[in-house]
């Protein structure tokens, strides 16, 4: 009977030890798990915040590419603009001072300065684009009626409905 309560007790001993040991192996574990945990959690911030910086760079390179985009439209309506103004001075050109087309008789000059073809059509295109719900203009003795009738007739202008001193440039963009 002794012996086998001493076998028992060495027995009781050696499995307190075991479980003594396995307890401290948990621990360890549960400790190793948490440190993953926390590693992980880190990763993931930094993977976020990769995530973002990286997206702005994409968006400052759209908005680069938007910006240059703008510059060579810029470009691009300059050269148009000029190009207009050559061909509209070239083949529109004012009235001579001394030849009066509309009143033989008259010799006196004309009181107004008179616009040319192009500052017409940049009246008319400027108003069509900064007023678009009243993009009339109203015309006075400084557009040559020529011009006017060429417009007309060419279908770039229309009258308006109710006045006919009122024109507006056709909206082709539209």
């Amino acid at each position: 009977l002794l012996k086998v309560k001493n076998d028992l007790e060495m027995l009781l001993s050696t499995v307190r030890s075991k479980n003594k040991k396995l307890e401290e192996d948990l621990k360890r574990e549960q400790q190793w798990c948490e440190e993953q945990e926390q590693v992980l959690n880190t990763l993931d911030k930094t993977e976020k915040e990769t995530n973002t910086q990286a997206e702005q760079p994409s968006v400052k390179r759209e908005f680069d590419e938007l910006k240059n985009k703008i510059m060579k439209l810029k470009t691009y309506k300059k050269e148009l603009l000029s190009a207009l103004g050559e061909f509209l001075d070239e083949h529109f050109p004012l009235p001579e001072r001394g030849e009066n087309t509309e009143n033989k008789n008259s010799s006196a000059e004309p009181a107004v300065e008179l616009k040319t073809m192009q500052e017409v059509l940049e009246i008319l295109i400027n108003k069509l684009m900064s007023t678009p719900h009243e993009p009339y203009v109203t015309i006075n003795e400084s557009f040559w009626p020529p011009y006017i009738e060429l417009l007309l007739r060419c279908g770039m202008v229309l009258r308006h409905p109710e006045d006919p001193k009122r024109l507006r440039l056709e909206a082709f963009h539209n």
